[in-house]
């Protein structure tokens, strides 16, 4: 089989995705740092795979960290092995950690929330609008951002004073070119910032979700403090970046279709399609890391073994001819049914899905309603990915409101 190294640089991640079809649903790759893997490629594979008890999150099941090989400085490490959290356990514990969350993210409860982010979007196009006629914007940093920073920052209670020293950690968090003298005080940083917000939440609780996992561990939940603090720091992670992506791709998803951004703005065709096919064609989510092999698993014709790692590369998946036909790589809006997985299969489905399409689905209409002239202020081809291996991110999003 033969290995397919990840561009640290995320120079072309759509030809990345397709070498990694190309090679099968199950591709032996190697991530920045020279950690080997395999990625599951393939949509009904990623299914398989995402459901199956024998593939758990338990970094000690992982041969090469068992054997020492992986450095606590690699860059990758906090995506890896980012504490104990619903993220890294499987079963009765799983349940126990995501039960809160999912019960606070419900779709329901999530609609209660949508007086406030049409009041946050309306307060970031005001800001817009009040620019200098002409003027080049980034639509990332000035609306793109602050708004899924804003509400998640809400829900859980954090304090919008830390959101500079917030972004400042993610991006070194995420990024595959923070230098690994860096990363052990990294993170070491994100744990004193999340102690801090959960200690001070323990003293003054409030409505929040931060408030109610502390509640739930003194009630007999038994949450430890470590747990409240990871799923705090996943909560926030997961839900801004990938919503903040999300907008994004689906602006220049419009900006690059003008015939499909004509027949959604004249309401020919409906916003939640191009929110669906943004998700599946230009996913928020290029790789997501990391699961592990307890025995030999057969997938397809091929083998991922015992003791070996998982990532789940939905970049490459959600193109796949085999799930969407000889169309997969177009961006296609009244595409139906369209039945991706980029927000996850199974019992480790997002719990956030449906607050961050509600974001997108306030954000992106009100935007183009403000802004219909709205043009990027660079080709398509000029943008810039950001280097980050599980985030389908650009550096920024240049524009030209109309």
């Amino acid at each position: 089989m033969t290995r397919i190294a990840l561009d640290p640089f995320v120079a072309d991640l759509d030809g990345e995705s397709a070498a990694l079809r190309a090679a099968g649903p199950l591709a032996e790759v190697e991530l920045p740092g020279g950690v080997h893997c395999y990625a599951v490629t393939h949509h009904a594979a990623a299914r398989q795979l995402l459901t199956d008890s024998r593939v758990v999150k338990d970094i000690n099941v992982w041969g090469a960290w068992q054997r020492g090989e992986i450095p606590m400085d690699w860059p990758l490490i906090g995506l890896a092995n980012p504490g104990r959290s619903m993220l890294t356990v499987d079963g009765a514990d799983h349940r126990r950690l995501r039960t809160l969350v999912a019960q606070a993210l419900t779709v329901k409860r999530v609609e209660r929330l949508r007086a406030g982010i049409e009041a946050l979007t309306t307060a970031s196009l005001d800001r817009l609008a009040a620019l200098p006629k002409g003027e080049k914007v980034d639509l990332k940093a000035e609306f793109a951002y602050p708004l899924p920073m804003n509400v998640i920052s809400e829900l859980m209670g954090v304090d919008g004073a830390d959101h500079p020293r917030l972004k400042e950690l993610f991006e070194k968090f995420f990024s595959t070119q923070t230098p690994p003298e860096e990363v052990p005080q990294m993170m070491a940083d994100l744990g004193t910032l999340f102690t801090k917000i959960v200690d001070a939440k323990r003293a003054e609780p409030g409505d929040d979700l931060t408030s109610a996992l502390i509640a739930a561990s003194e009630d007999g939940d038994h949450l430890t403090n470590e747990e409240i603090v990871n799923t705090l720091q996943l909560i926030i992670a997961a839900g801004h970046e990938t919503t903040i992506s999300l907008i994004v791709n689906a602006v220049v998803a419009l900006q690059t279709h003008p015939e499909q951004r004509k027949q959604v703005l004249s309401g020919e065709l409906p916003w939640e399609n191009v929110i669906e096919e943004t998700l599946r064609w230009n996913t928020p989510t290029s790789h997501v890391l990391i699961r592990f092999a307890t025995e030999d698993v057969t997938v397809g014709d091929k083998v991922l073994p015992k003791g070996e790692a998982l990532i789940v590369s939905f970049g490459a998946l959600g193109r796949d001819e085999e799930q969407y036909g000889p169309t997969a790589g177009e961006f296609d809006a009244t595409r139906s049914p369209n039945r991706h997985i980029a927000f996850g299969h199974g019992p480790h489905v997002c719990p956030g899905a449906a607050l961050s399409r509600l974001e997108a689905g306030v954000a992106l209409p009100a935007l183009y309603e403000r802004f219909p002239e709205l043009e990027l202020a660079v080709p398509a081809s000029e943008l810039r990915n950001k280097p980050i291996v599980t985030q389908n991110d650009l550096f920024d999003l240049p524009v030209e409101l109309g």
